[in-house]
């Protein structure tokens, strides 16, 4: 510290670096002591600046490598390694490299992570250089921008040079650290376990189905009903591990099959009865799914399962089937609609096929809607009120009981809706009616363009 109380600071133009948006301490991924200690050595401007630049890098690298994200608890632990990695490099440049604190758990927790998750090390190296590159551009531009033009090429070269160094160490302590995990990974029995799944996943599987329920202790010749569990933030395994267990007991289920595939995320089957059509959504015969639903809910858990099948086969499809359950559910959330604790497959599997291609599913609704997909209060309440109305075949007590609006006011919305859609309803009904049920469970990511979303 200064006399003046102020971070004594190698360069003083790091002191003038702050965040643009709302960055604040508080919404920090990494451990909040690790976080004010940071604070009361370079101060609280350029430590929020290094909390957004982080939320902005990871957000690249998910986008870029999706392996490395999986689910909302792993792109958390991602968060918070990069975090402390973007910490650690504003104080190598802003008080050299002996002052920035040792590689530790937080940072390389999510290295042994992605060995359990079976990603690949060229993966993690990509998503390495690719924060690297993000993080090194933010420090040179605000060196580049609040530098004096005389001292900005010498100190730009500078910091570009520590900048290299510092990741060049990192990464060499992230590569011991994944070969390390992945030679005692590689010989337990969990792996052993993950490895026989992934490869009756595959397509090409070829596995002794015999010999591979004796190694698993779960029968792959009966009936299957999958689901995926998942945690918004880090969560321990043996709590999903529960929560999936109870919830295919509930299913009916008489063995389960647990596996895990990311911090806070795994994979489970159930051996169940079979019910003749193997549509099982959440009004159907078997189970209670009023109580999964609040078990999910108790413990803040989400879980998506897929409908049932027989042998290999239906082990394989209910899966894939969870899958994109799963992946209906998290659209939704980004979109801002209220989430589900359990989702269905057999409930969504119509939204589910048709937003396989979002980019196109989103060109088919703009272009049936028109000017009913306005981002605006009133013209949401046209596209909800006639979804419904088309879904209820044009019952006005029906829609305005869903709605608990008047039937006039059913009336007017409907009449307006079709003036702004410029045809009748029953113009391309099918077509209009599947636009809306788009937009009613996915909002934003089929009512805007992809331009306009990642703005």
């Amino acid at each position: 510290m200064t006399e003046t109380g102020r971070p004594r600071l190698r360069r003083a133009w790091i002191a003038e670096l702050g965040p643009q948006g709302e960055a604040d301490v508080d919404r920090a991924a990494c451990p909040r002591a690790s976080v004010e200690d940071a604070v009361a050595r370079i101060g609280a401007g350029p430590v929020c600046w290094a909390i957004e630049l982080s939320s902005v890098v990871v957000r690249r690298i998910v986008g870029e490598v999706p392996a490395l994200g999986g689910s909302p608890a792993a792109v958390e632990m991602l968060r918070r390694s990069n975090e402390a990695t973007t910490l650690r490099a504003l104080f190598t440049v802003a008080q050299g490299p002996a002052a920035a604190p040792p590689v530790g758990e937080v940072i390389l927790e999510g290295i042994r992570e992605f060995v359990h998750r079976a990603v690949p090390l060229e993966r993690v190296l990509h998503g390495v250089r690719i924060g690297h590159a993000a993080t090194t551009e933010a420090f040179l531009r605000a060196c580049a921008e609040l530098v004096a033009p005389e001292e900005a090429v010498d100190e730009v070269t500078a910091v570009s040079r520590e900048l290299f160094s510092y990741v060049n160490d990192l990464s060499d302590a992230m590569i011991r650290t994944y070969l390390a995990e992945h030679e005692v990974w590689s010989t337990s029995a969990a792996a052993a376990r993950a490895g026989i799944v992934r490869s009756l996943l595959s397509d090409a599987a070829t596995t002794d189905v015999g010999e591979a329920s004796r190694a698993l202790g779960y029968d792959l010749r009966r009936t299957h009903e999958a689901v995926v569990v998942w945690s918004d933030a880090p969560n321990g395994n043996s709590t999903l591990q529960t929560a999936a267990t109870e919830a295919l007991r509930s299913r009916g289920a008489t063995t389960t099959l647990v596996v895990p595939v990311a911090s806070g995320r795994l994979w489970a089957w159930g051996t169940v009865p079979s019910d003749g059509t193997h549509r099982t959504g959440s009004t159907g015969s078997t189970g209670s799914w009023g109580t999964i639903t609040e078990a999910l809910s108790r413990q803040r858990l989400h879980a998506a399962f897929g409908a049932r099948g027989d042998a290999v086969a239906g082990f394989r499809r209910s899966h894939r089937e969870a899958l994109r359950a799963e992946r209906i559910e998290q659209l939704r959330r980004e979109a801002g609609r209220v989430p589900r604790q359990a989702t269905a497959y057999a409930d969504v599997a119509a939204i589910a096929l048709l937003a396989t291609d979002l980019d196109a599913a989103g060109e088919f609704v703009r272009r049936e809607l028109g000017g009913l997909c306005a981002p605006t209060a009133p013209m949401q309440a046209l596209r909800t009120t006639l979804y419904h109305y088309l879904d209820a075949e044009r019952s006005l007590a029906d829609v305005a009981r869903r709605l608990h609006v008047a039937r006039g006011t059913v009336t007017y919305r409907v009449r307006r809706a079709q003036e702004v859609l410029g045809h009748d309803l029953d113009d391309h009904r099918f077509a209009l009616h599947t636009a809306l049920a788009l937009v009613e469970e996915l909002g934003d990511a089929v009512l805007l363009p992809r331009d306009i979303k990642e703005r």
